[in-house]
């Protein structure tokens, strides 16, 4: 079994979410096979189905000034940012045909608990070995969405606020859905290089009590997000079970 790596480079948000739902219909069709997307977006904040306006702390004249525009999506979560220098993921994978309790898929039906935050927690992992093999070592939070560096790493951040650094970061968001042909949307973002100024117009995925971190702020040298990358997707095929093709195609 394989899956499809397509490097799309940078996006805007809106064609890259139509992209998703583009190829989910054709993977629950057959038509192609399962797809990791790979990429960056210009500046962009997102809330998920679980968003709070009031977590969106700039103003009209302020997103304005700073080229960033907002959308409300159909992922799980909060409020977060996307911007160059983060690396995208939107894994599009079978997770199981959802069904009604009389054998009918059904708009209505919910993948099982166990199921959805088994895949999620899957993400978590792909990405936590990614960061070990580039030298970063991160871990998952009980009770908590995402990837997170503990307070001793992030204490070597230099920008970072003292008061801080006694806390354990967020490294990689991660904000899924599952439609009702159990094909997987959205997916993660992890922080290699971005520009962390951003993340003052909100508060990010509504936690108001715990800071975000990059690559950058932690290693002496950060990698090259083509080397992130190749490592992302070769994690995610051993953690998923899938052989990882690179596609030429462009879309």
């Amino acid at each position: 079994m394989y899956c499809k790596v397509c490097d799309l480079g940078l996006m805007e948000y809106e064609r890259a979410w139509n992209l998703q739902d583009e190829f989910a219909v054709e993977i629950a069709a057959g038509k192609r096979a399962p797809t990791l997307l790979l990429l960056e977006h210009p500046h962009v904040y997102t809330f998920g189905r679980k968003g709070h306006a009031e977590n969106l702390l700039w103003d009209d004249q302020q997103l304005k000034e700073r080229g960033l525009s907002v959308h409300w999506v159909d992922r799980g979560g909060d409020v977060t940012y996307h911007g160059p220098g983060q690396l995208v993921g939107y894994p599009l994978i079978p997770l199981g045909i959802l069904h009604n309790g009389r054998g009918e898929s059904d708009e209505r039906a919910r993948i099982p608990e166990a199921d959805y935050v088994g895949y999620v927690r899957k993400l978590e992992q792909t990405l936590v070995v990614a960061l070990a093999r580039i030298g970063l070592a991160a871990g998952q939070v009980p009770g908590m969405t995402g990837v997170w560096v503990q307070a001793d790493v992030f204490s070597r951040c230099p920008r970072c606020k003292p008061e801080e650094r006694k806390k354990p970061a967020k490294i990689a968001a991660i904000g899924v859905k599952v439609d009702v042909h159990g094909i997987s949307r959205h997916g993660f973002a992890l922080n290699v290089n971005p520009e962390m100024t951003y993340w003052d117009g909100i508060i990010g995925c509504g936690l108001t009590e715990y800071p975000v971190v990059s690559l950058a702020d932690l290693l002496s040298k950060p990698p090259e997000m083509q080397k992130v990358k190749e490592e992302v997707a070769s994690t995610f095929g051993e953690v998923f079970g899938y052989g990882m093709v690179w596609s030429s195609q462009e879309v």
